[in-house]
């Protein structure tokens, strides 16, 4: 198999083959990201991503069981394209039980309706998109490319086509003055787009990056642990749909997994033990490398 530039996955995608299906992001324009800066978007030619399939078959036979398709928008190819590699890998791999790509709203969306439908029957499973808040002014600052109001239809439309939606959440990304408008807002969105999972993360500045410039220059100030224990306590709180919650992230203050609204209660008093110990007690502030 072969792999260009740099290759992230899930931490849910552990145990996952990985085959490279695109270079890059399409979009690599969000200030805290830092990850495909270097790195121009392309998608694979579908022969060589089938070469990889196949490579991977004469490796492991028929004992995958997952697969994850990077790099940081897979889900940016053409539907049709898209499409006929997740029915190869299906044929490959009789046994699989997931198949799964990164992708962001904006992206998601350009397939329509019936192309999400189209990608569901070929066999893709799930899709990882970076929410990371509900709050239109906090995307437009971050540069995210996608609004509220395309989260929760990117969500509908999956939904409709059997498609699974894994969002993501970043705490802290409107800072302490926004950090309530930010929670409930994305809250908004969790509940109308209704994901099959919420996963946390902690902002952490990273190098080489817009909003490490904004933070070492004064211009914007990061949460303290207990400010994003609270904005994470104010988002359960203001979750009402099904949902399973998920903070499997090395940037996290508190480890947090359960089923909302079942375990919300459980949840909010795991924050509140953890409001009860002084800041210099959890991880310290640090600047992301990766």
């Amino acid at each position: 198999m072969r792999y260009e530039g740099p290759i992230y996955r899930p931490p849910s995608e552990a145990d996952s083959l990985l085959i490279q299906a695109t270079v890059g992001c399409p979009h690599n324009r969000c200030t805290f990201c830092m990850v495909y800066k270097q790195t121009r978007f392309r998608i694979r030619p579908l022969a060589e991503i089938i070469e990889d399939l196949e490579e991977a078959r004469r490796q492991f036979g028929d004992r995958v069981r997952t697969l994850f398709f990077p790099a940081g928008n897979t889900i940016a190819m053409p539907t049709r394209d898209l499409a006929a590699l997740c029915r190869h890998a299906r044929e490959l791999f009789p046994r699989l039980q997931r198949l799964t790509v990164y992708g962001s709203s904006q992206y998601i969306l350009r397939h329509g309706r019936e192309g999400l439908k189209e990608l569901a029957a070929a066999g893709l499973s799930r899709i990882h998109a970076g929410f990371e808040s509900g709050d239109d002014e906090v995307l437009a600052r971050v540069k995210k490319g996608a609004t509220a109001a395309q989260h929760l239809q990117a969500g509908k439309w999956l939904r409709e086509a059997g498609i699974e939606l894994s969002a993501y959440l970043i705490l802290g990304l409107a800072g302490p003055e926004g950090s309530r408008r930010h929670a409930l807002a994305s809250a908004r969105v969790v509940n109308a787009a209704r994901p099959a999972f919420v996963r946390l993360r902690t902002l952490v500045p990273k190098i080489n990056t817009p909003l490490l410039e904004e933070v070492l220059s004064g211009r914007f100030r990061l949460c303290g642990p207990h400010e994003i224990l609270l904005e994470a306590r104010t988002l359960i709180r203001a979750i009402e749909v099904p949902t399973q919650l998920v903070s499997d992230h090395y940037t996290n203050y508190l480890d947090l997994h359960g089923r909302l609204p079942e375990d919300r209660e459980r949840l909010l008093r795991e924050i509140d033990a953890a409001l009860a110990r002084p800041e210099d007690t959890f991880r310290p502030f640090f600047i992301g490398t990766q």
